[in-house]
């Protein structure tokens, strides 16, 4: 299936018209997205997808996320929904690369900033870090943990996914809270 994009100079130049849906954890959103974008996590997709399906029906809607990979896979699951959208070139990275602004959560709100990209290496090089560690000073098949990282994260680039972002994104921080979900539907609804 083929999804259809616009790259970032078109969207700037359509924002006014689109429907923003940033499918990113409320984390990596607070850290910075597209102006007016709504914020709905691809997990929660199917929970706002009468609600999607509605915006659609009144425009089009523009779904980012930081790369563009989650933001193809939500336009995948939305188009089997019978609901089209598009998907934005390279995601947010690629909208502040051509120098366009990103809203900001106010400092105050945002703990955990850091984008999924940002807490996946945390997570694979401490986990090597520590097979090797524990390798050298307790026993040998403790680097095995690091081989398996190193085997997910080919395993990860050569499918386009990733099982510890997934993992991730389900800690406390990078979940929304039940009201903001309601609030971004409520806005959404209303847009």
């Amino acid at each position: 299936m083929t999804i259809a994009a616009i790259d970032p100079r078109q969207a700037k130049t359509r924002l006014h018209e689109l429907v923003v849906i940033d499918v990113r954890t409320p984390g990596e959103y607070a850290g910075g997205h597209v102006p007016g974008a709504l914020n709905i996590p691809l997990d929660q997709i199917d929970t706002a997808l009468s609600d999607i399906r509605d915006a659609a029906e009144r425009g089009e809607v523009l779904v980012v996320c930081a790369s563009g990979a989650r933001s193809e896979k939500a336009c995948v699951r939305l188009a089997a929904e019978g609901i089209r959208t598009v998907t934005l070139s390279g995601g947010t990275g690629a909208w502040a690369a051509q120098g366009h602004e990103l809203d900001r959560a106010q400092a105050c709100d945002v703990k955990s900033a850091w984008s999924m990209d940002r807490q996946v290496r945390l997570t694979a090089g401490s986990l090597v870090l520590l097979g090797l560690a524990l390798g050298e000073f307790v026993h040998p098949a403790f680097r095995l943990l690091s081989a398996g990282i190193a085997g997910g994260l080919v395993f990860s680039a050569v499918t386009n996914t990733c099982g510890m972002a997934a993992m991730l994104g389900k800690l406390p921080h990078n979940r929304p809270r039940k009201a903001d979900l309601d609030a971004t539907l409520a806005r959404l609804r209303s847009s």
